[in-house]
């Protein structure tokens, strides 16, 4: 079953990529002042939105986990987080290039960016965290007060921009009232995130199996050390 869900989902996300990249290089139009790089945003929008979602999700699991004790939760917040991670280093990578060509920096410490810096930072620790601590227990609980953190940083970050005005540009998308594309433009971004949601949601799966096959390992390990 589960290997039908991610052939369904890798099916579903390579479709809606290869028919949204023709649409994005071949039928929009350059931005007026940008040119070509704003394309960009099709990919920078979407990666920081999982990265933002990712976060806030293995914060709502870590907690979960704390109420219920079923490190089951804790493993799904680890793996959510993880492929987060990628997400917002592909945002960040993203705008650096986007930022260099407009710009004509790599990078700028601007609230957004170093807001959104400061949280991938605090998930990177996040995961070290995880590695450096082998008791289960502790180590779920201790992470789960990192992924408050990390998703408080990341709330301000997603807030910042109409918090604060500066380098980066205001809001641009309808849903957060900007409304600054062209009609047809915004459409891509929005169809970007449901097949990058679908490369996710296969991650997450991946890495939820590795996690349960790693705790049946730890299982047998504890229980051969007992004797």
């Amino acid at each position: 079953m589960r290997t039908k869900i991610i052939l369904l989902l890798a099916i579903v996300s390579a479709a809606l990529l290869a028919w949204n990249l023709q649409t994005i290089f071949l039928r929009l139009p350059d931005e007026l002042n940008q040119g070509a790089i704003y394309r960009i945003i099709y990919f920078h929008v979407p990666a920081n939105i999982l990265g933002m979602t990712g976060f806030g999700l293995g914060m709502l699991f870590s907690l979960v986990y704390l109420v219920t004790k079923n490190l089951r939760y804790d493993a799904l917040a680890e793996s959510l987080t993880e492929v987060a991670l990628v997400f917002a280093s592909i945002g960040l990578v993203t705008g650096s290039i986007w930022a260099r060509i407009i710009w004509g920096v790599w990078w700028a410490w601007d609230v957004r960016l170093t807001s959104w810096l400061v949280c991938w930072l605090i998930f990177a620790g996040y995961l070290m965290l995880r590695h450096a601590i082998e008791e289960p227990i502790q180590r779920a609980k201790f992470a789960a007060v990192v992924s408050v953190f990390g998703t408080v940083d990341a709330y301000i970050s997603y807030k910042s921009i109409e918090w604060y005005r500066n380098q980066h540009p205001a809001p641009v998308l309808s849903i957060r009232n900007g409304g600054g594309m062209a009609p047809g433009m915004e459409a891509p971004i929005w169809w970007n995130l449901l097949a990058l949601t679908c490369l996710a949601a296969i991650l997450v799966i991946v890495r939820m199996r590795q996690q349960g096959i790693a705790r049946e390992i730890d299982t047998l390990r504890r229980t051969a050390h007992s004797y």
